[in-house]
């Protein structure tokens, strides 16, 4: 983030330390930045951010404190102290501010619904600009072959279980497809990712099943694939799944609380059961099978992403926001 920020002024940029939720001296720190700088927005993320974010904010009265809820988790007793104070909660998607809600910890008219953004121009220019046959060729497949893929950490959650049972059966149906795992386990062990390499070994599926880390230039994997799937058990919003659909790609997913905000069934992919093996594995080889339909869901999730996703519409929801926080800030301020 560092480096994407180095045409600001130094001035303008600050970095501290974080060791958890209760860093009391990073708190000050921020209370005194704020301070200092006449912060007006005080702008939390993630969770263990919000205790230190509402103490700079309550050191200083004339800032208002906004948190985004990326997470369908429900929140601790001290989250639920912190958010309190906010002037407003934003959630990345219907289900997150459903869950906030139900949850009760703000009022309803705190709660706004800003979706998560990306950035659809570049996953499409990457897909106009790419070359399917060079990169066959570079990743050592067959120059015939159609890909099929899923992104994420690697996690039970994510469900490449599912994933990999499921290409057995797609195999059986379409023997020229090629299956790509990527994603990072962040497990101290590693267990999750052996869990996979042990199930891709008793299944025979080496030679089709790749797990290849993690990988900077998502664009051009995305671009690859015939079709994305997202077998997840649970998803707040679906950052994968929407930038895959802003590649083009053809989506099936699991029924996830937010892939059912993002897909319309039929329209811009398939939904599925979640676990659901065989119904996977059969919406997987009904769209190798019939490229029309593959490429009309590819071509109508890019068009939906496009109109729903951007970076632009995100950060303009995202600031009308501040502008109205910071009005009311200023109103306060006047009767006072």
């Amino acid at each position: 983030m560092l480096d994407e920020l180095k045409e600001l002024r130094k001035g303008n940029v600050a970095t501290l330390s974080l060791r958890n939720s209760l860093d009391a001296k990073s708190a000050r720190d921020l209370a005194t930045l704020v301070h200092k700088n006449d912060i007006q927005i005080v702008h939390a993320h993630m969770a263990r951010d919000y205790p230190l974010a509402a103490y700079a904010v309550r050191r200083n009265p004339r800032a208002k404190l906004i948190v985004t809820r990326h997470v369908l988790f429900t929140l601790n007793r001290l989250h639920r102290v912190t958010l309190a104070h906010a002037a407003r909660v934003i959630a990345v998607s219907e289900a997150v501010a459903q869950q906030l809600r139900k949850d009760n910890v703000v009022p309803a008219e705190k709660i706004s619904v800003v979706l998560n953004g990306i950035d659809t121009a570049k996953f499409a220019r990457a897909k106009a600009e790419f070359d399917r046959e060079q990169f066959l060729e570079a990743w050592n497949f067959p120059r015939d072959s159609l890909l099929v893929g899923t992104v994420g950490e690697l996690s039970p959650l994510k469900g490449q279980e599912e994933f990999i049972r499921a290409t057995a059966q797609v195999l059986r149906g379409f023997p020229g497809a090629y299956f790509v795992v990527c994603g990072v386990d962040h497990s101290e062990d590693g267990r999750h990712q052996k869990r996979l390499e042990q199930l891709i070994a008793e299944a025979g599926l080496k030679d089709r099943v790749r797990l290849v880390g993690w990988l900077e230039d998502l664009p051009k994997l995305y671009s690859a694939l015939d079709v994305f799937v997202s077998a997840s058990h649970t998803e707040s919003f679906g950052l994968a799944i929407a930038e895959a659909m802003a590649s083009g790609a053809a989506v099936v997913a699991t029924r996830t609380e937010g892939a059912r905000e993002l897909i319309t069934e039929g329209n811009t992919g398939l939904l599925v059961s979640i676990g659901d093996v065989d119904a996977l594995a059969s919406n997987i080889l009904r769209l190798l099978t019939y490229a029309d339909e593959r490429i009309r869901l590819g071509q109508m999730a890019q068009q939906y992403a496009a109109a729903n996703f951007s970076l632009e519409r995100m950060v303009d929801e995202t600031e009308r926001i501040y502008e109205t926080e910071g009005g009311r800030q200023k109103a306060e301020g006047s009767k006072h």
